[in-house]
């Protein structure tokens, strides 16, 4: 599998939706474009096995997505699907804007300060709804990092190393 080729996951099915065979998508990104840029979208089940679907339909919907699929019409067609992992290709995915990245190409990258201090590797992310908030570990502690700005001076994806300036207090919490 080429580096386009490989899948990215975008979400989990967390339920139903109606009994028309739609499909409620945590989303992981909270990008509704991941999914419309894409032409089908590969489920993993709880065993692992993988399956390519046709997508139908893509709405927003209370944080997440609704989701159909072709040749799904009736929802105990769908019942077997949720807690599946929804992945894309990477090439179906639009290229992200000027200083945006994608979640996956940020986890693991290792984080500096500005005057050259380590605190750790970045090892996640959550939303807020303000702004991301990246996790930080390091050998002793664990640090939350707002995405924003005024903090994140310079992010290197082929250097794997993210240069923070820290805002007072930051790093004491």
């Amino acid at each position: 599998m080429t580096d386009q080729d490989e899948l990215v996951p975008v979400g989990k099915i967390s339920g139903t939706h109606g009994i028309k065979g739609l499909l409620k998508v945590y989303s992981y990104s909270g990008n509704i474009q991941s999914l419309q840029s894409a032409a089908t979208v590969y489920l993993k089940d709880k065993n692992g096995r993988l399956s390519k679907h046709v997508i139908k339909s893509v709405a927003a919907h209370a944080g997440g997505f609704i989701l159909g699929l072709d040749d799904y019409a009736d929802i105990n067609q769908v019942l077997p699907l949720n807690g599946s992992e929804l992945y894309v290709k990477l090439s179906q995915l639009p290229a992200p804007d000027k200083d945006e990245y994608y979640w996956r190409d940020l986890i693991g990258l290792a984080v500096f300060t500005d005057l050259g201090a380590s605190l750790g590797t970045l090892v996640d992310i959550f939303e807020t709804g303000s702004s991301d908030i990246y996790v930080v570990r390091g050998a002793s502690k664990e640090y939350l990092i707002p995405a924003i700005a005024d903090v994140i001076s310079v992010v290197d994806i082929p250097g794997k190393k993210m240069i923070i300036t820290p805002l007072d207090g930051l790093l004491d919490l």
